[in-house]
This record gives C-alpha cells, structure tokens and sequence, in this order.
C-alpha cells in the first residue's frame, strides 16, 4: 500500500490506460465485474502499460513513412528509447493503493522478418489482496522495426483464473494486410485489410514517444488488436509540473480516444502524461472505466 507516488501540481488533469483484470473473482467478480466484452479496445490498450500494460496509445502515417525510397539505403529512426531500458510502475485500481505491478521494457535489437527490429515486453499482474482473490497475468510484446518504427508481430499473452489464451498479428505492412491468430483455437488464422500503417497494442505506445510534443498537436493512426482494426487520436494539451518518485519532473498531458467505426468516441477516458526531455517516459497512466479507474505510475527507470 502507501503513497501513489505521483500527484499532479497543476489544474485540469483527465486521465489514461489500464483494464478490469485485477478484479476479485469467485462469485462476487461475476456479480460485480462488467461483461468481459465490456470497452474492450480500451481493455487492450492499458492491457500494455503493462501492460495491461503498460496501457497503454501514437503515431500517425505522416510521422512514420510507409515506405523506404527504393534507391535510398535504409536508415534508422531516431528513438527515445534504448535496450536495456526497463521502466516499473504501480498499479492502481479504485480504492486499492497498490492493486498490481507492471513493467515496460526494451529487451534487444535484433535480425527480425529480414529486416531489425527492437523487441518491447510489457507485462502486469495482479498483487496483494487482488492477486488472493483472483490471478491476473499480462504479457504483450512487439517486435517494432528500425527503419518504418511499425510492428512486424505483436501478441498478448494472458491469464485469468485459469484460463490461459495468446493473440498473435503478424503484419505485412508493404501488403496492407495482416494475419491474426489465437491459441487455443480450433479456427484458423483470420487475414486482416489493413488501412495503411497499423500499430498493435504495445507498439503504439513507444510511437507515441517518438513524437515531437507540442500543445494541441493531434495525430490519428490505426490500431490492430484482437482481429479487428480501430484507430487512435491522440491529442497533446499543456505541460505540468509532476512530483513523481523520480523527482519534480515536467511532463505533457496527452489525452487517446479510441474511435469507432462511425467516429465515435469510447466511453473509457484515457489520459497519458509524458516526461518533457529526450526519455519521454510515460510517467502516469489513467483510466476511468465502467468497473472503475486505473493508474500507472512510474516507480523507478533504469536506462
């Protein structure tokens, strides 16, 4: 239990990310918790800050180029982020001080899909009391090429009492298309059109740090998670001045909505905070949804 460890110091704070996981189970979790369909896309997204997040939300077709000119040797994009970079948060959830823990981090470089990509992890689970009550247990990683900063693979991986499920995308992003498959399952991989340049439920969120942060800056891009394509708007709002466990740091307030097919706007309100400084770490995640409001906040960064 104890302190949140981040408080914010300036008016009109909203919030971003997590989902309903760390609820208790039994019988009083069926009569309490909404229906597992309930805002899922949301769900996914703050699956990340992992990862439930990490939470996690962006970077628009004209941020991140489709293409590499076919004469031009590729070159990588410069990132905010490195290997070895391991960022732990706090999980809270609605009266708990502390319902989870989760982690975001940079685990290698590699050869990957005939190209090199960075492989990200995100992971959080349920502690404390919530952990006695019910297991919760989420992995999502991506491998999120150098050259286009777009995902080759992205999968989640999770645990819910005693159910055991991945989802995997592998994308073709020259093709537009993407093949999305779960495990268990006695279906068979699902092909997926896709609009353009498509982040999975991780990568967009080291995208969305790769941005150059400026007051009302907004940037839509398409999301793919769970065999459906939606799409994210991220808009960037003031600068405040956060006390985190790291410090008196200054941090953009940046607000995703996840749209619907008519445009629409989710019922869940999403709020990021992102440190003003080359880490652009994401220093405080909330989310207010149906089964009540999640925050992720960032305990300690080693780069």
């Amino acid at each position: 239990m104890g302190d949140s460890g981040c408080r914010l110091q300036a008016s009109g704070c909203g919030p971003v990310w997590p989902r309903a996981d760390g609820s208790p189970g039994g019988d009083a979790a069926r009569r309490t918790t909404a229906p597992r369909r309930t805002d899922r896309r949301a769900r996914t997204l703050l699956v990340i800050g992992a990862a439930l997040c990490g939470f996690t939300l962006t970077v628009v077709a004209a941020t991140v180029p489709s293409n590499v000119v076919a004469m031009a040797p590729p070159a990588e994009h410069t990132v905010p982020f490195k290997v070895g970079e391991t960022l732990e948060y706090d999980v809270g959830w609605s009266s708990y001080l502390t319902a989870g823990t989760a982690t975001l981090a940079i685990r290698e470089k590699k050869p990957s899909y005939g190209s090199v990509a960075y492989y990200a992890v995100a992971e959080g689970r349920a502690t404390g009391l919530v952990a006695a009550l019910y297991h919760v247990y989420y992995k999502a990683d991506t491998l999120l090429d150098v050259y286009s900063l777009l995902p080759q693979r992205g999968s989640i991986y999770g645990e819910e009492g005693h159910r055991r499920r991945m989802r995997a995308t592998r994308f073709n992003q020259a093709r537009r298309t993407a093949q999305y498959e779960v495990t268990p399952s006695a279906g068979h991989q699902k092909p997926i059109a896709l609009p353009g340049p498509t982040h999975d439920a991780l990568s967009v969120v080291l995208a969305l740090r790769t941005l150059g942060l400026r007051e009302k800056l907004s940037v839509t891009l398409p999301v793919s998670d769970g065999g459906r394509v939606f799409r994210v708007q991220a808009t960037v709002h003031e600068r405040q001045r956060l006390s985190t466990r790291l410090g008196q740091l200054m941090a953009w307030r940046v607000e995703p909505a996840i749209l619907g097919d008519n445009g629409e706007i989710g019922a869940s309100k999403l709020t990021l905070w992102l440190s003003d400084d080359a880490r652009r770490w994401p220093l405080l995640m909330e989310a207010e949804m149906p089964v009540g409001k999640f925050t992720l906040t960032l305990r300690s960064a080693v780069r």
